[in-house]
């Protein structure tokens, strides 16, 4: 019998997705590409209209992507294409379950410049500059070489503005496009043609580099999927490779990958050996050794070796397509200070609104003040009404937190987890496969009598006939320890449930079992029962090898920690973070390896239902609780806990569904790393209302004073919009929340 180290894999059945009984009802969906939806605001005005529609059952929008996921029971998108061009949007069909085979399209996201756009610009500011300075030399404003230049820069530059302000204007929506274009019109009814010039001019300039800076935030999503290889090198039937397209590689079929290249598809390894750097699915640091039966990941590296693999999963099932699909999703899940924000934001447009109506009209009337300066005043609050780097700042920002996430190998459901990480006290974890390997292991191989080779040859021959998990351990040990050696051969073999195996081997009759039938046996030595206590107080289940001379070896097995969960366990609690492991083990061996851990809260013999009652004591006790498990047999505690943490998430979609975060290599370490990213999120989010709004005060202010400008209003509140934008995009480069 020789040793060996058959692996399989088993699918697993995803749990569906909970849906409200009015999305039960919606048995349709599409997913429209958006091209004029750049901000908050546009969103809004789709939303209100769609809302409206019969039939339409919910929305879902992905900002950064311009994507908008309609369900509904709809016998076509028609009327909903129909809405979205009256809005001038700019709709494309990206995906329509109606569609024959559920057909796929993929539109481009297009990009917020191009070399035209420059072009453009530079013939706008040209125009305003010259405005400006005509106006400045002959003291005329009105002239007609300083109108014409204004007017030139007007519908050169703010053709897109103001057809944007003339959409919002039909459908009674104050976004910033209708605030911008009446601001330009009502400097040039006044006759300040230059302002209007410059106003415009700044305002598209300052939105075209916003622009960009929102393409990086997509792109940084993007980047993700581009990490696929796009061709396969794929063995066809007549044993001959060929490069194929990655989406059109099937199941079953064998791909090579040679040194260095990228793996294009989810597999398990048939030929060859070699070391992988999985750092974008797992964030691992170090390549991970990889040989036969080993999984492995698309998007990943291949180090060294060259080796064939079986594939397990199409392109758009692939470990990596369903990172990407739960990140963009996440996006739609608003965060607490971004609802705020919205909610603030709807609220303070009509307030400034109504506030420059007043500044407009009021001291002419009632004072007998000069019309044009208070207007004037009036145009620039308008201008300052502009809630864009407040709104702007919060999605921006949170989308950059789950992406820096995931390239960590953290894996974020939505914002609100994201933001409210900060606030865990207490964290309860799972004791097998989260803190522990999940596999039992021989930690102690002790000799009693005899040659220690010798008898552990026995033990594992004899282990080997039986599929009780720790004879399994047993003979893992010998094949390990010495895989080029033969297993001896048993003869007459007999298992005694519940005690063990016993069989002949080169003539002799030898028994392993546990120490109590041994002792029924009567072949127990003096001293083995007190060790056999010891072991069993360090949590640790054990047999012994016996023959009709004696005992010969005690075989101890554990299931054995992580590398990494004592050094997670002391961050959690470095961080004030109390610590408590939950086990469906005996108590006696999970309180083993809460010593091992550093724990003073360890419990076992608990069922599904006691784990869920002692995270509702943890919620009591300390407010904000995590739990940590396999997202199946624990899923009532994670479900009851604040934020529940998936460990073994690689290739199951059930963890990816039951928990808020997925942790991709099964290391608690990067919880404390969660936490740490929460609090740096929340900080910038803090920054950037903090700043935007007090940018907004200052103006007002000034405003009022009759200080401020309209061309310094537009270049403050542009100018804060980028500013908000880029401290944002620091959390894509963030190394703060690393270990």
């Amino acid at each position: 019998m020789s040793c060996c180290n058959d692996k399989s894999c088993a699918g697993e059945k995803p749990s569906a997705p909970t849906t409200s009984p009015r999305e039960n009802a919606a048995p349709h969906q599409a997913v429209f590409l958006i091209e004029n939806m750049c901000c908050p605001t546009e969103e809004r005005i789709i939303r209100d209209r769609l809302s409206g529609l019969r039939g339409i059952a919910s929305l879902q929008f992905n900002l950064f992507q311009r994507e908008l996921l309609v369900r509904h029971s709809l016998p076509s998108v028609a009327p909903v294409l129909a809405l979205l061009n009256d809005l001038k949007m700019g709709p494309q069909v990206k995906a329509d379950s109606l569609a024959p085979n559920h057909e796929i399209n993929k539109p481009e996201v297009k990009r917020n410049s191009s070399p035209g756009t420059w072009v453009t610009m530079a013939i706008s500011g040209t125009a305003a500059v010259g405005a400006e300075a005509i106006s400045w030399y002959s003291g005329d404003d009105s002239s007609w070489p300083v109108i014409t230049l204004a007017l030139l820069a007007i519908l050169v530059g703010g053709r897109e503005p103001l057809k944007k302000g003339w959409t919002a204007l039909r459908h009674f929506s104050l976004n910033m496009n209708f605030l911008m274009s009446l601001a330009v019109i009502g400097a040039a009814a006044i006759g300040q043609w230059p302002e209007a010039a410059v106003v415009i001019f700044l305002f598209a300039v300052a939105e075209l580099v916003e622009g960009k800076s929102l393409d990086r935030a997509r792109e940084a999503i993007g980047s993700l999927m581009a990490m696929t290889p796009e061709i396969a090198t794929t063995r066809l039937g007549n044993g001959s490779w060929k490069g194929l397209p990655a989406a059109d590689v099937k199941v079953g079929a064998v791909v090579r990958v040679r040194p260095g290249e990228r793996i294009p598809l989810d597999g398990v390894i048939l030929v060859g050996e070699t070391n992988i750097d999985q750092a974008p699915i797992t964030g691992e640091s170090l390549p991970v050794a990889k040989q036969p039966g080993d999984p492995v990941y698309a998007g990943t590296v291949n180090a060294n070796g060259e080796f064939e693999f079986e594939v397990t999963a199409r392109q758009a099932n692939s470990t990596l397509s369903r990172i990407v699909q739960r990140v963009q999703q996440a996006q739609s899940e608003r965060a607490p200070t971004q609802r705020f924000v919205d909610q603030f934001a709807r609220y303070y447009i009509p307030v400034v609104v109504a506030l420059a109506i007043l500044v407009a009209i009021v001291p002419p009337l009632l004072l007998g003040a000069e019309v044009a300066p208070w207007v004037y005043k009036a145009l620039v609050l308008l201008v300052i009404a502009c809630p864009c780097a407040l709104v702007i700042s919060t999605p921006v920002t949170v989308v950059s937190g789950l992406t820096a996430a995931a390239r960590r190998g953290i894996l974020i459901k939505g914002g609100v987890y994201l933001e409210n990480g900060r606030n865990l006290r207490a964290i309860a974890v799972d004791k097998t496969g989260t803190v522990t390997v999940g596999e039992p292991s021989v930690t102690d191989l002790i000799t009693l009598d005899g040659d220690a080779n010798s008898a552990a040859s026995i033990a594992a021959s004899l282990a080997a006939r039986s599929d009780h998990p720790v004879s399994m351990a047993v003979t893992d040990r010998w094949c390990s320890q010495w895989p080029t050696q033969s297993l001896l051969e048993v003869e007459a073999f007999k298992a005694t449930p519940g005690r063990g195996v016993q069989g002949m081997v080169n003539g002799m009759q030898f028994y392993l079992g546990s120490g109590r039938w041994i002792a029924e046996l009567g072949l127990a030595d003096s001293g083995l029962s007190d060790t056999l206590a010891n072991l069993a107080n360090d949590g640790k289940s054990t047999v012994v090898l016996a023959s009709a001379q004696g005992s010969m070896l005690i075989a101890s097995v554990a299931d054995t920690l992580r590398p990494n969960s004592v050094e997670a366990i002391d961050q959690l609690r470095s961080m004030g973070i109390s610590v408590t492991m939950l086990s469906g083990d005996n108590t006696q061996t999970a309180q083993a390896i809460g010593r091992q851990l550093h724990m003073t809260d360890a419990r076992g013999d608990l069922l599904p239902e006691d784990k869920l009652a002692a995270v509702s004591d943890l919620v009591k006790q300390h407010g904000y609780v995590g739990m940590v498990g396999d997202g199946v047999n624990d899923a009532p505690a994670l479900a009851r806990a604040d934020i529940g943490f998936a460990m073994g998430v690689i290739g199951t979609d059930t963890a990816l569904e039951t928990a808020d975060v997925a942790l991709m290599d099964d290391d608690l370490r990067k919880i404390p790393e969660f936490v740490r990213l929460s609090a740096r999120t929340r900080a910038v989010l803090i920054q950037n209302i903090t700043f935007a709004l007090g940018i907004k005060l200052v103006f007002l202010i000034m405003a009022l004073r009759g200080e401020a400008t309209l061309w310094m209003a537009v270049f403050a509140d542009m100018g804060a919009s980028l500013l908000v934008v880029a401290n944002g995009l620091r959390l894509l480069r963030d190394r703060t929340s690393r270990r």
